[in-house]
């Protein structure tokens, strides 16, 4: 492959692509390991289930606000469903993802290898814009939830209460500054303020139940007002079904669950092929985070409906976005309030560190895969300020608002769990599993039914997730673009009769002649020959033909096979399989010439037709006009004109 020499990188340069494998261009001095290469060889499952547990878990800083405003009364009884589905739906599905991705690609992977061409590559960008609006508004909802809980803090009010959007602003940015330092001690961190968080909540559920067990009127009013409210406990269930969509967001934390697999230790015997012990403990993670949420969810719904006047869930009360530290404060005093605080206030913003983990994991896998990202896409530091910045804009528009951005929050988890419940029913089908195929499939129809009722009581999700499709189809559409005359070959191998061809033709001159295979009969070969020494008033039949089948058009990168055959007992030819003719051609070339040192020539006959025509035929179909771009192609990847492949066109 070729290789150019380029001037050393400026230190903040080396510092911000740190670790980027640059395959598009293979350069031959790659940039120093980074730390996720030098990353630790995995962790406890336990451990790691803290780190998608402070995405997971912080939800109870306001999910039972959340609960209390959308079913009143009913909130216990609703948040009962949510636990059964989260149990009977999410949970296996989700395991069975982990068998299906165990290296951390998700459910998008599993549906990603039903698709191909550009259907599949626009059906993923479709859900990495849902991917994007879930992870997103995880950062910026659970930074907004943090700074209402300092600034509903008793002691702090006074002195915060305008400056929400500050400090919504300022916890963002902590958050990017930590990634671009560095990640690795992550988990070590969320093992610590998740155990402590998880203790402080115990105690807040033990004392709340103990004043709702010793105040026996209290639940005696609340059953009471039930049955004035809304009769017969049929009516109390089907009118929980109906609100349960609004109670989403206690479903979050899935699809990080299996984003984390990778830091999992697994077994010794394990390997990147069968992981089995990552698997088996990545179940265990899983099942464990949604025992210890669904008890949770249960008891501190029941807690803050039964002691928490209704007027004070309201937007500006006091337990508006932070029912658990109004009973902390309540019943505790303010000391213990304020730790609750900001034990609260340090897993909200950490939780917008998972899912900072999250896009880092998804978004680098697939786009510069398609040409869909600049090759700085594959470096964390880069990311992370893009992120940022996006996460400033979204904090921006929803005025660091929690109630006004959990209608987008619950679209974007609710449409990558739909998908992933899809993703496991056609798995399931596709392994002739009948009843679990039956099952995914009642649980697909669960999950698109919640994210329908979802849309189409709060449309502004679908529109923020909307706005982030378009963003990353348009963004990505334009990247594909000004990549276009990249060489896109990551490795040229070629078998012995190939090599045989070029070693042959080394000691004269080498020349290939560009042909779009059709019959491949005699007639065919010596009418091609007898055009190219037309066409350029060349003598000879010292050729090699080149022939390249686009398979996919819509991949990107790939390592190039070139095969050689003599067929009719004369004529040698060059096969190749790639995505675009002109840049397989270009790679082959650089290839030869640095095998051999000697510079190749290769020989076209003009398309027919418009350029703009081919050049839409060379964009999407990865042929067209294939002489100039093929040239093109040879221009950027060498710029010194004396050592470029020769391209003749007549």
């Amino acid at each position: 492959m070729a290789t150019t020499e380029h001037p050393p990188p400026s230190r903040l340069r080396a510092w911000m692509l740190e670790g980027l494998s640059d395959m598009g261009k293979n350069h031959a001095q790659q940039a120093p390991p980074s730390e996720s290469a030098l990353e630790h060889k995995g962790q406890p499952w336990y451990r790691v289930m803290c780190l998608t547990g402070v995405d997971y878990f912080s939800t109870l800083g306001y999910q039972p606000g959340i609960a209390a405003l959308a079913a009143g009364l009913l909130s216990p009884v609703a948040t009962i469903v949510l636990v059964i589905v989260t149990l009977a739906g999410a949970l296996p599905v989700y395991r069975r993802v982990a068998e299906e991705s165990p290296h951390g690609q998700g459910s998008i992977a599993m549906l990603e290898r039903l698709l191909t061409f550009w259907k599949g590559k626009l059906f993923v960008l479709t859900l990495l814009g849902f991917a994007a609006t879930d992870f997103l508004i995880t950062i910026t909802l659970s930074a907004a939830d943090a700074s209402t809980h300092l600034v509903e803090n008793p002691h702090l009010n006074s002195a915060l209460h305008d400056k929400q959007m500050l400090i919504t602003l300022i916890l963002v940015a902590l958050l990017g500054a930590v990634f671009l330092k560095g990640f690795l001690e992550a988990i070590g961190v969320a093992f610590a303020l998740v155990g402590i968080y998880l203790s402080l909540n115990v105690v807040v559920v033990i004392v709340g139940l103990w004043h709702v067990a010793t105040a026996g009127h209290v639940i005696t009013d609340w059953s009471s007002a039930l049955t004035a409210e809304h009769g017969s406990i049929f009516g109390m269930i089907g009118v929980a079904l109906v609100v349960f969509p609004k109670l989403a967001l206690g479903l979050s934390g899935f699809e990080t669950g299996v984003a984390v697999m990778p830091h999992v230790k697994g077994d010794p015997a394990d390997t990147e092929e069968t992981p089995t012990g990552r698997i088996r403990d990545t179940k265990k993670l899983l099942t464990t985070a949604a025992i210890i949420m669904s008890g949770f969810l249960i008891t501190t719904s029941f807690i803050t409906t039964l002691l928490i006047p209704e007027k004070e869930f309201e937007p500006g009360g006091h337990a508006n976005g932070r029912a658990l530290a109004y009973l902390a404060h309540h019943y505790l005093g303010g000391a213990f309030g304020t730790v609750y605080d900001i034990s609260t206030i340090a897993i909200l913003w950490f939780a917008g560190a998972s899912a900072m983990a999250g896009l880092l994991n998804l978004m680098p896998r697939y786009l510069p895969r398609y040409g869909m990202a600049p090759h700085w896409a594959r470096a964390v530091r880069p990311m992370v300020i893009v992120f940022i910045l996006i996460a400033f804009l979204v904090t921006w528009i929803f005025d660091a608002n929690v109630d006004a951005q959990g209608g987008a929050y619950a679209t974007g988890v609710l449409v990558l769990i739909s998908s992933a419940a899809i993703a496991v029913t056609i798995a399931a089908h596709k392994a002739g599993q009948r009843n679990w195929t039956i099952g995914f499939a009642v649980i697909s129809a669960v999950f698109l039914y919640t994210t329908v009722v979802n849309v189409i009581e709060r449309p502004d999700g679908v529109k923020i997730g909307a706005c982030f499709i378009a963003g990353i189809i348009l963004v990505s559409l334009l990247s594909r673009l000004a990549r276009a005359f990249e060489l896109r070959v990551t490795s040229v191998t070629l078998d012995p009769m190939a090599e045989r061809f070029i070693r042959d033709m080394s000691s004269r001159k080498i020349r290939f002649i560009a042909n779009e295979p059709d019959q491949r009969d005699k007639a065919e070969y010596r009418d091609k020959i007898e055009q190219i020494q037309v066409d350029n008033d060349m003598p000879g039949e010292d050729f090699v033909f080149v022939e390249v089948t686009v398979l996919d058009p819509s991949e990107f990168e790939a390592g190039l096979t070139v095969r050689g055959e003599v067929l009719h007992n004369r004529y040698r030819v060059l096969t190749l399989e790639s995505s675009s003719i002109p840049n397989a051609l270009a790679a082959l070339l650089l290839h030869v010439r640095d095998v051999t040192h000697c510079t190749p020539h290769i020989y076209f006959e003009w398309t027919e037709g418009g350029p703009f025509a081919n050049f839409l035929r060379f964009f999407l179909f990865g042929q067209g006009e294939v002489a100039p771009v093929t040239r093109e192609v040879l221009r950027e990847a060498e710029p010194d004109p004396t050592r470029r492949p020769r391209v003749h066109t007549g």
